[in-house]
């Protein structure tokens, strides 16, 4: 395997991205380098594309977040493959203890309270619930005292993190919505206005500011093309898997989608 450059990865990527792309080629590097694998922080799809995309077939991926389906993960690159147990990749589940009675907490805070402690958001994976007032998250093992000496009040409620097992972690349920919905195009700015409701003026003023994603990537185009598998979010809406594409016989497009939308604060 020969040492890969960055640059080559540029390209094909936004401007934002090419941090990202330096340090995922530097892991690449070391790994060839001193040919020892490396278990990489809380990943989201996005980022872990991009990953894949910069050790192509030459390094081994293998990938966990605490539970099926988690969209954060933690990656273990390696040149051979390595049977991995869910302990290997060193993530500590945490049930949040408050007051659950007398006060409520929801995604927002516990976002909030973990970016504002003053560790990276690639630190902790997903946050999860029951929908009835149990929440759970997941973080690095190497950093448990961090966490449950300094996570002890989130928004108005006092807290305690209890460390769990696997065994105990919430199975969150899907609450997304079937829809269907006529466009005029296949055009992001199209689709998450018909989806939306808003014009497309208002969605092309989102992309302009960044509050839009397109699998998982931000994007400054209103003019992209949407297509089946394709995975969008609106900042403040939700988020949109594309699930069928057809055409009708008036020339608009069928388009069939999954919309997570964004729950309301409290």
């Amino acid at each position: 395997m020969q040492k890969r450059q960055a640059s080559e990865f540029y390209p094909h990527s936004n401007q934002e991205e090419r941090p990202v792309i330096d340090y995922f080629t530097g892991l690449f590097n070391q790994i060839i380098f001193k040919h020892e694998p490396i278990l990489t922080d809380f990943l989201d799809p996005g980022k872990r594309a991009i990953l894949k995309t910069i050790v192509g077939n030459d390094v081994f991926m293998q990938e966990y977040g605490g539970y099926p389906n988690a969209e954060k993960k933690r990656v273990y690159l390696s040149e051979e493959w390595v049977n991995l147990q869910p302990s290997d990749y060193l993530i500590e589940p945490y049930e949040i203890e408050y007051p659950q009675k007398f006060i409520k907490i929801n995604h927002s805070a516990i976002l909030g309270t973990l970016a504002n402690s003053g560790i990276e958001t690639d630190t902790f994976g997903d946050i999860i619930t029951d929908e009835n007032g149990k929440w759970q998250f997941f973080a690095k093992k190497e950093l448990v005292d961090f966490f449950e000496e300094q996570i002890t009040r989130i928004g108005r409620a006092q807290v305690k993190l209890k460390e769990i097992t696997f065994k105990d972690v919430l199975v969150p349920e899907d609450d997304s919505t079937e829809k269907t919905e006529i466009v005029a195009s296949m055009r992001i700015d199209a689709v998450l206005s018909s989806i939306s409701k808003q014009s497309r003026g208002q969605i092309q003023k989102l992309i302009e500011n960044h509050l839009v994603k397109l699998n998982w990537h931000d994007i400054a185009d209103s003019n992209i093309m949407v297509k089946e598998n394709d995975i969008l979010s609106l900042r403040h809406f939700g988020r949109i898997l594309i699930e069928d594409v057809s055409a009708t016989r008036k020339g608009k497009y069928k388009v069939v989608l999954k919309l997570w939308q964004t729950k309301k604060r409290n």
